[in-house]
């Protein structure tokens, strides 16, 4: 066994049906008859969320950042883990007509004893780890203070990467699966390998600190000139890189075997002489601003050998969790599991027969999971499976729509069929926006919160990417297509798994199509490809299909309605932006406002 891991009987476990995590306390009897509300929280670090169940069913989950405007919600620092997603619990309770009062369970992502008992000094400063604790020791009382009442017995820490693995395990409706979760630290893993049966998960072996790809791709994020969350910009960078160039310094970094990976610690911001050792290896950092601005070949070439080392180092994982989970099934979760290049190597090597993602796979997702955990230690049955939409967010009334358009002095008017009316626009070359139902949980826009574009246009990524959403030229955009024309146009690989409705795979465009979509392709012939399909999804399925009849092509170009902020939540914040941004009409269901007035 590599530095770093621990099989299952090292750390603590959760038994989900019947069980109880590391700081459960005792049962509470749920008055007979009456449904059992849990509240889930994820505000450890970043991506700041709240989710409820009700008897099971997963009926609300949003991000803070869509409401406080913030990305991510807050920083990610060791002071901060007290600060609740304070506007996204509220959502959740209004939704479900719930009072703080109905509130029988509340479940948080995070294990402060689970941290405490495997922290080792010399991973990073005591002062800053101690300051950790002292906060996460005031969150049980801040939560108490938002509901106005003591939790006792029935505040629950949940440990976090358990939390990733419920968040995909019980959407994917599998009855059992292989789980492989990656992100930036849990309490102390960076990776973690489950596995599933029923309604129990059971841990089996976790790789700790500083064995951790999503660290790993912070501190390079940061050194190619982005932050720390800028994983996504690195990953689209990398597909301009050669990676050959850094691959034996990348090698240094990160090794990896046949069914294992280290991380150098001497790469981590723990080491004091990481900055020196960075630039030693891929020469020096690059800044937003000043004369090392520039994005130089050298930056795509660092990214290029990360992608493909980070695609070695999953595989890895993969064949080493087939081994000791021999199912067919695999769920995958934590923010490693937005990279959708790597995930479709996956998906490609076989080693297991379907892949599940969830919208939200990345720290907000822990909402879900945690909640889901603590219904599964209160209940003899399942939190609800197989439900894996993403549309939890709010959603708007008609009279809230115009209040808005009335509020900003512009002029609306009134679209007898927005789905046609929207196609007709996109197909002449307009960008439009499309507002309608409820907000997407996780960080992509799936046409809920989405700007539409036309493929077929050569110049429509540099458009979008410059006078739109004012990014990096190299920035990619994704294809929406309708479910039943997919595999006319990408290579799929036989069954649609059902996260291929979320953005999830870098899919091969057919090599006879990619002239007629060029503003969708990446580099190398492929595209991150979301099926979008009438029952899930009618209004925008309905648009797609009417730009299909206008032009052929049963696709149109995705990106998240923001210019450099959080997706857009409400019918301002979508104004807002309509207004600052390069965008040519905006449909809010079937209300159009238009950039001519």
């Amino acid at each position: 066994m590599g530095r770093g891991m621990r099989t299952a009987a090292n750390f603590a476990t959760v038994n989900v049906h019947g069980g109880k995590n590391d700081e459960q306390g005792s049962e509470k009897t749920t008055a007979g008859g009456r449904q059992l509300n849990i509240l889930g929280i994820n505000s450890v670090y970043h991506e700041s969320s709240a989710a409820l169940l009700v008897d099971g069913k997963l009926v609300a989950a949003v991000e803070e950042e869509r409401f406080n405007r913030i990305k991510h919600g807050k920083t990610a620092e060791f002071d901060n883990p007290h600060q609740l997603p304070e506007r996204a619990i509220r959502y959740c309770l209004k939704h479900a007509g719930l009072t703080a009062g109905d509130i029988d369970h509340v479940a948080y992502s995070f294990s402060p004893k689970m941290r405490q008992a495997q922290y080792r000094k010399e991973w990073w400063n005591p002062r800053l780890e101690e300051t950790l604790r002292l906060r996460l020791g005031q969150v049980q009382g801040a939560v108490e203070e938002y509901l106005d009442r003591p939790l006792k017995q029935s505040f629950h820490f949940v440990p976090h990467h358990m939390a990733h693995a419920a968040s995909a395990y019980f959407p994917s409706g599998f009855d059992h699966a292989a789980i492989l979760t990656l992100d930036g630290i849990g309490e102390v893993a960076g990776s973690f390998l489950a596995k599933a049966e029923g309604t129990r998960i059971q841990a089996v072996e976790s790789i700790d600190y500083p064995n951790s790809l999503g660290f790993l791709w912070e501190v390079l994020s940061s050194h190619l000139g982005f932050s720390h969350y800028d994983a996504s910009k690195v990953m689209g960078l990398a597909a301009y890189g050669n990676p050959e160039i850094f691959r034996r310094k990348i090698q240094a970094a990160l090794r990896v075997g046949k069914e294992d990976y280290a991380v150098s610690p001497e790469f981590l911001s723990a080491n004091p002489n990481q900055y020196a050792k960075l630039e030693a290896a891929f020469g020096p950092a690059r800044y937003e601003e000043g004369e090392n601005a520039q994005i130089l070949p050298r930056h795509a070439d660092i990214a290029a050998a990360l992608q493909e080392a980070t695609n070695e180092a999953v595989l890895a994982l993969v064949r080493r969790l087939k081994r000791q989970v021999p199912s067919d099934k695999l769920c995958m979760a934590g923010g490693v599991a937005l990279n959708c290049v790597t995930n479709e190597i996956v998906r490609k090597s076989g080693e297991f027969s379907d892949v599940f993602i969830p919208s939200a796979p990345h720290d907000a997702g822990t909402a879900i999971g945690a909640a889901q955990i603590v219904h599964c230690s209160k209940q003899k049955s399942s939190p609800e499976r197989g439900m894996s939409s993403p549309y939890l967010g709010p959603a708007f009334e008609r009279r809230e729509i115009l209040a808005a358009v009335k509020s900003s002095g512009l002029e609306a008017r009134r679209s007898k069929s927005p789905g046609r009316d929207a196609a007709d626009m996109i197909a002449d070359g307009k960008i439009v926006a499309w507002f309608q139902g409820r907000m997407e949980f996780g960080p992509r826009a799936l046409g809920n919160r989405s700007l539409l574009a036309d493929p077929r246009r050569p110049d429509m990524r540099t458009i979008l990417n410059q006078k739109v959403k004012h990014r990096e030229d190299f920035r990619p955009f994704a294809p929406s297509v309708m479910a039943e024309h997919a595999d006319e146009w990408f290579e799929l690989g036989g069954a649609h798994a059902i996260s291929h409705g979320f953005m999830l795979f870098a899919c091969d465009v057919k090599p006879e199509l990619r002239d007629r979509i060029p503003s969708v392709v990446h580099l190398d012939g492929s595209a991150r490809v979301q099926l979008v399909s009438r029952e899930l999804n009618p209004r925008f399925h309905e648009l797609i299909s009417a730009f299909h009849a206008k032009t052929g092509v049963p696709i149109v170009v995705n990106t998240s309605f923001n210019d450099s902020e959080p997706i857009v939540c409400t019918p301002t914040d979508a104004i807002v932006t309509f207004r600052k941004s390069g965008i040519d009409a905006l449909f809010m269901d079937d209300v159009v406002l238009t950039a001519e007035g």
